[in-house]
């Protein structure tokens, strides 16, 4: 039976993080070159986005995937999973065109994934994204790659008839609609996998600079605060960003929110481990955890560390359960 899971944060292709954290949670590798750990009941949990942007796509995948197949490990899509089956899946109504427009923005974000895997490769690899649930209730831990939300799982659930897109031409049909802007099942997977999103402009807000340069009018919602009352509780402007002339965004009002931008706030009791929202070490309560949240994305790519959370099955997120790597 298991009794602990080690949650490891988005990994991007970096593979020689990924092995270096999993020694550090103690999941060494045998002769065999299969990962196991001293105590048999605990359980890796990937929360997706394993691919683009790192140089060791190969070997992030084939490490991961080892450790699923053997019964080590389980895994939640990510949106860069999501978004890799978006750009290889024909768009019906647009002939020649896919359901991830094949833009020049699109391909540099998606570039590693494309450039370090050969075609038949990539293909089996997708056939393998298709089959990863969208979300873990593990009993006692909640696992999803960018927001717990039950009425967007209601709708998939609904839909889908689980977490996870069936196999054969039904599955098929279901990922494509999930996949097609402006239906209710891509909204809903939109949040689970990319998180919600807020209009700046309902509350006067200038728009801001992304940190790919793009100028952006939405921005995500902190829906790991319980009880929110104003736009400063629920909007998520990350530290450093600018307005579109470069100057510091300005500091958000204490003014109250309204009821429709509260919706996706997590307010049960079950801790629930997420990743995506490109965090900088180390741990602020707060933003990066609270009593019942804990978000397990550090950068690891772009310099920060690769972390992981360690659940024993406390009732309540202990921040020193968090382990990292490189830890300095």
């Amino acid at each position: 039976m298991v009794t602990g899971y080690d949650v490891i944060g988005d990994v991007h292709g970096s593979a020689t993080k990924l092995a270096g954290l999993l020694d550090v949670l103690g999941w060494t590798a045998g002769a065999d070159g299969r990962r196991r750990h001293p105590d048999g009941d605990r359980t890796v949990v990937f929360v997706g986005d394993l691919i683009d942007r790192g140089d060791e796509q190969r070997a992030v995948l084939e490490l991961v995937r080892a450790m699923v197949d053997a019964g080590d490990a389980q895994i939640v899509m990510g949106n860069h999973e999501l978004n890799a089956l978006a750009w290889a899946t024909p768009n019906p109504d647009r002939p020649g065109r896919f359901l991830r427009g094949h833009t020049a923005k699109n391909r540099r974000q998606h570039a590693a994934f494309l450039t370090q895997l050969d075609d038949d490769e990539r293909a089996s690899w997708l056939a393998w994204f298709r089959t990863l649930p969208l979300w873990l209730d593990l009993g006692g831990l909640r696992v999803v790659h960018a927001c717990w939300h039950t009425d967007a799982m209601a709708v998939v659930q609904e839909e889908v008839g689980g977490a996870r897109f069936p196999d054969g031409p039904d599955g098929d049909a279901l990922l494509q609609r999930a996949l097609t802007p402006g239906t209710p099942l891509f909204r809903a997977v939109e949040i689970l996998c990319k998180g919600p999103e807020i209009d700046l402009r309902r509350y006067g807000l200038p728009p801001y600079r992304d940190k790919g340069g793009h100028t952006r009018h939405v921005a995500r919602v902190r829906w790991w605060t319980a009880e929110p009352t104003s736009v400063r509780d629920v909007v998520d402007i990350p530290q450093g960003t600018t307005t579109l002339d470069g100057a510091p965004y300005p500091d958000l009002p204490d003014v109250p929110c309204l009821e429709a931008d509260r919706r996706h706030c997590y307010t049960d009791d079950v801790p629930v481990v997420y990743g995506h929202h490109w965090r900088r070490w180390e741990p602020e309560h707060g933003m990066d955890w609270t009593p019942r949240t804990a978000c397990v994305d550090f950068s690891a790519v772009v310099g920060g560390p690769l972390v992981a959370y360690r659940f024993e099955g406390e009732p309540f997120v202990d921040p020193t359960h968090y382990e990292r790597y490189p830890s300095a």
